[in-house]
């Protein structure tokens, strides 16, 4: 073989971590059934790197390393397929191996076959072999060959589950540092909106007595400005809150039976004001698992947006429904509103988006909606209605 064979091979090698950890105990069982199934005293899996051969599972006798030019089943390795020899003292390939010849053993019958890598790759044998001549017929020579499939199936699998269990060990990681880093935005958010509040609510208050002492005095061009000014921190104070709100999702949820049934018609007279004149229809809602207070927002959220943006002069129609859908359910609120453009589809749950600037609203909500949505292990879209408006959707899946 080449060096760079060799150095392949050992990286299949590696891959399997067959020779640095503990060989998995399932081998043992093989090699024991290979010995009994071929009537030898003696059977071993050999794995062969490009320096040594390491015995890592034995029956009869004890496993060990041996260089890889005293093996006997390097000599194999490049015969290649399957090697039955009745009596190694008289096969030439083997004759003068210290394994025959006596340094380190007396082996007459040998056979060996190759543990072959789905990538083709020849990693070692499968071995049996015995002090005494003797033969196998073809029955035997086919559960060799099965066998050793069956090792490689059982290498495949060792090595499977540790990159998944590395890959858990991984996703745990990460969770623990997405509980840290959510726990420290919430807390950072916390403490901005604390110092914002302050100052903005004196900025507030000394507008609200400039307008008392205007109002007395009778300066409407300068109750004006002071009416745009306390807008103006209106729209600062929601802002605020609605960032506090997006920061905080993502913590721990009180999980429980929501029964959105019940929960929608609150939501309905909550947003009475803003449904003013609006048509809604409830269809059959689902009861879902997770926090009832978050969830409930993210509803209330849009269905304000269904009635919020509303052909002109139109009153809003809104249909409120609930369906299963694969292991979970899926909760739409439709509108026949001015619809959205596919581009934008996505683009409208990234915080502070906002696609008509002449709107309502700090361009917060749909952010939140989806950081809710997705720490129940949900998704939440937008697509066009058929007919003409837009459905907001929600997959919610089941406890």
């Amino acid at each position: 073989m080449t060096h760079e064979q060799l150095r392949r091979v050992d990286e299949a090698i590696a891959s399997y971590a067959i020779v640095s950890d503990p060989p998995p105990k399932e081998l043992q069982a093989v090699v024991e059934m290979a010995a009994y199934v071929a009537r030898v005293p003696m059977a071993t899996v050999n794995v062969i790197t490009s320096h040594e051969q390491h015995q890592v599972a034995a029956v009869g006798f004890e496993a060990s390393v041996c260089r890889r030019e005293d093996s006997m089943c390097a000599i194999s390795l490049s015969i290649g397929g399957q090697v039955v020899v009745p009596d190694a003292s008289r096969d030439e390939r083997y004759r003068d191996n210290p394994f025959v010849s006596g340094p380190l053993g007396g082996v007459r019958f040998y056979a060996a076959q190759p543990l072959l890598t789905p990538d083709g790759f020849a990693i070692g044998t499968l071995c049996i072999f015995d002090t005494e001549p003797r033969e196998l017929d073809e029955d035997q020579k086919t559960a060799l060959r099965t066998m050793a499939d069956r090792i490689v199936d059982i290498l495949e699998l060792s090595r499977r589950t540790r990159a998944l269990n590395d890959s858990l060990e991984r996703m745990e990681e990460m969770r623990d540092e997405l509980v840290r880093s959510n726990e420290h935005l919430a807390a950072f958010a916390g403490q901005v909106s604390h110092d914002l509040r302050n100052p903005l609510s004196t900025v507030a208050m000394s507008l609200y007595l400039l307008q008392e002492e205007l109002d007395e005095e009778e300066v409407p061009a300068g109750a004006s400005t002071v009416e745009r000014a306390l807008r103006g921190t209106k729209r600062m104070q929601a802002l605020i809150e609605d960032l506090l709100a997006f920061a905080r999702v993502g913590g721990s949820l009180r999980r429980e039976d929501v029964h959105l049934a019940a929960e929608v018609p609150v939501i309905l007279a909550d947003l009475a004001g803003a449904l003013r004149g609006a048509d809604v229809t409830l269809g059959d809602l689902p009861t879902v698992c997770g926090d009832a207070t978050q969830l409930r927002a993210v509803l209330q959220n849009l269905v304000a947006n269904a009635a919020k943006f509303t052909r002109p002069g139109q009153p809003a129609e809104i249909a409120i429904t609930g369906s299963r859908s694969g292991e979970g359910w899926r909760i739409e609120v439709a509108d026949r509103g001015l619809g959205i453009e596919p581009s934008d589809a996505e683009r409208v749950f990234e915080p502070l988006v906002r696609l008509d600037e002449g709107a309502d609203g700090s361009g917060i909500g749909l952010a939140t909606c989806r950081r809710v949505v997705q720490a129940h292990g949900g998704r939440i879209g937008l697509e066009p209605r058929e007919g003409g408006g837009t459905v907001a959707w929600v997959w919610l899946p089941d406890a």
